[in-house]
């Protein structure tokens, strides 16, 4: 086997016993990095260090990503203008916030006869909102309910 010592440099192909040998003398831990090759590699390294390393790493790559949620705003086919524009408000700063933004219509009772009335709405709460969002999927029904997704502009 091809043993690399904990600075780097190749000491050459050996036993394992010797490679054992050399680095149980240095307080060391002898690691097969690349079983499969021709012939295998090794690394003399203090293998508890190279753990928390890697631990350390992993944390900070979480640390620094963005989870984004998915935001749900309900509204039904009959709306007042008021309720309708806090809506598109509360929606502004979801989608400000990072946040995708789900915006549903229900329909009540003989209402679902009438979806175009859903879509009218969906398409002014679509053009309130898109100095700060765009749409990913456009309105669709899904049972009693028509379901549109805006998700963040991208930040420049």
């Amino acid at each position: 086997m091809l043993v690399i010592d904990q600075n780097g440099t190749k000491l050459g192909t050996m036993s394992a016993r010797e490679a054992q040998k050399i680095a149980y003398d240095s307080d060391l831990d002898l690691v097969k990095i690349a079983p499969m090759a021709k012939p295998p590699v090794c690394r003399i390294m203090d293998y508890g260090k190279y753990c928390f390393e890697q631990q350390k790493r992993e944390k900070e790559a979480r640390k620094n990503q963005k989870v984004v949620s998915v935001k749900e705003i309900r509204m039904f086919s009959a709306i007042d203008t008021h309720d309708f524009q806090t809506k598109v408000n509360q929606a502004k700063k979801f989608l400000q916030g990072g946040d995708k933004l789900k915006v549903s219509v229900r329909f009540r009772k003989r209402a679902i006869a009438h979806p175009q009335i859903g879509e009218e709405l969906l398409k002014r709460f679509q053009e309130a909102c898109q100095d700060v969002g765009v749409v990913e999927k456009p309105a669709k029904m899904e049972g009693r309910s028509m379901v549109m997704f805006i998700s963040p502009k991208a930040s420049k």
